[in-house]
């Protein structure tokens, strides 16, 4: 019975990547309905704190779109990437990694392609180089970024957890995960730099220089930010959801600036997803105020589409996988507690295949998390390999990746006849296995 149940849950993942992310939450309630009327197992407990967060993270993200804060930032950021273009390879991931730790969420990317592969083309680069790497970079410093869904479930499901004889709070997890990513996105980024064969040394590239229509496409019209001027709101919003972030970072730094709850002897400090799902509310509607942005048009941006289908993918499929965990806790237990006690990379080995099947960071951990705090792994081990629940770049159906390769007018940042020989998968798997290995370090040396 175990056995077609895990067929069932395979099957809604396979089936549910074919329509991204929306099909995969929505065919995950397939999945949990069979489980249930079929094979007869008590439904789980959906994500709450995780949608919920989701949504508030989301909805102060897309009021400062609205508002035209996220442009402020792309701006600044296009100042610096032209003003050292050769160094394009390397500053565009960074500057991408950069961007995903400030807002929490890597759809942030799609205005900076273009101007990335202006750059790129202008100085005869290769734009595979850069374009590549800097999708991958956007999607990594999600587990760094202080208000991303990923890190906030990431202490949640560990509240209760200790590491060296303290609970693992928002400051403990981000001093790993960030050095972490940003040295995978570094690593990343300088194997990117030789990549591919030069532009005048690459046969197909020069075939399409040939045709004078085709030079045109490839060349094209420069893209740029630098000569957009904001209104002053603008850059209110910015200052608004930078300190909203400084906040996150300060409440979670110590239990001791949190109110406490409770009857004496058993008083407990606010949660830290409290704390972000209020913070980032207040934020949304300081900015919504102040900066005179029209209620009407915050849904139409491509932040809040995003985070919609985000919150149904983690909530169709975290349910269903939490259902049969849940169900068959015991005999998980019996099987897999002593292969993860001794071979602990083997949870990083899980969490990074989930990732891939359901397309998602935050849908992933909140399907395995748990399960690893269950099974008794290590919650350093957890943190440590924070950087594993990356694993979507293995197939480019992620629609960062798709966007970078259709930004490319080049041709040269694309999907190979096998599929898997994409752009995106070894800048993926160098960012990601120096990730954690940085991180298994760090919590090594300094844990």
């Amino acid at each position: 019975m175990i056995v077609l149940e895990i067929l069932v849950i395979l099957g809604c993942l396979l089936v549910g990547t074919r329509y991204g992310g929306m099909g995969l939450g929505l065919i995950g309630g397939v999945g949990l309905f069979i489980l249930t009327f079929v094979f007869h197992i008590a439904p789980g407990v959906p994500p709450i704190d995780v949608m919920l967060t989701i949504l508030a993270v989301i909805g102060c993200a897309s009021v400062l779109q609205t508002a035209g804060g996220l442009n402020v930032m792309m701006q600044c950021a296009e100042k610096v990437l032209r003003r050292h273009p050769a160094f394009i390879t390397v500053l565009a991931p960074v500057t991408t990694w950069t961007l995903t730790f400030l807002c929490g969420t890597g759809h942030v990317v799609y205005t900076m392609f273009p101007i990335i592969y202006d750059i790129a083309i202008k100085q005869n680069i290769r734009p595979e180089r850069p374009m590549a790497v800097a999708s991958v970079a956007s999607q990594m410093g999600i587990c760094a970024s202080p208000v991303s869904v990923a890190a906030v479930s990431m202490v949640s499901i560990l509240a209760a957890a200790h590491g060296v004889g303290k609970p693992i709070g928002v400051v403990e997890l981000l001093s790993i995960s960030i050095p972490a990513s940003f040295c995978g996105v570094v690593m990343a980024a300088l194997w990117s730099m030789r990549r591919g064969k030069p532009l005048d040394k690459d046969p197909d590239f020069q075939a399409k220089l040939k045709d004078p229509e085709a030079k045109a496409y490839i060349y094209g019209e420069s893209q740029t930010l630098l000569n957009k001027v904001f209104p002053k709101e603008a850059y209110w919003a910015t200052w608004i959801f930078f300190a909203a972030i400084a906040l996150v970072v300060i409440l979670g730094s110590s239990e001791s600036f949190r109110p406490w709850f409770g009857t004496p002897g058993k008083m407990k400090a606010l949660s830290m997803t409290y704390v972000i799902q209020m913070l980032m509310l207040v934020a949304g509607a300081i900015m919504l105020i102040v900066c005179k942005v029209k209620p009407q048009e915050v849904p139409n941006g491509n932040v809040f589409k995003a985070g919609a289908v985000a919150i149904i993918s983690v909530f169709g499929i975290a349910w269903m996988a939490d259902s049969f965990f849940a169900a068959h806790m015991k005999e998980i237990k019996a099987s897999l507690s002593d292969v993860v006690k001794i071979y602990p990379w083997t949870y990083a080995i899980v969490m990074f295949l989930t990732s891939k099947f359901v397309n998602s960071q935050a849908a992933a951990l909140a399907a395995i998390a748990p399960l690893g705090v269950s099974l008794g792994v290590d919650p350093k081990i957890m943190v440590a390999f924070f950087p594993a629940i990356y694993g979507y770049f293995v197939l480019p159906t992620y629609p960062s990746d798709l966007a970078c390769i259709g930004f490319d007018r080049s041709g040269t940042t694309k999907i190979g006849k096998f599929i898997i020989n994409h752009s995106f998968i070894i800048p993926g798997f160098i960012g990601v296995a120096t990730g954690c290995v940085v991180g298994y370090i760090l919590v090594s040396v300094f844990w």
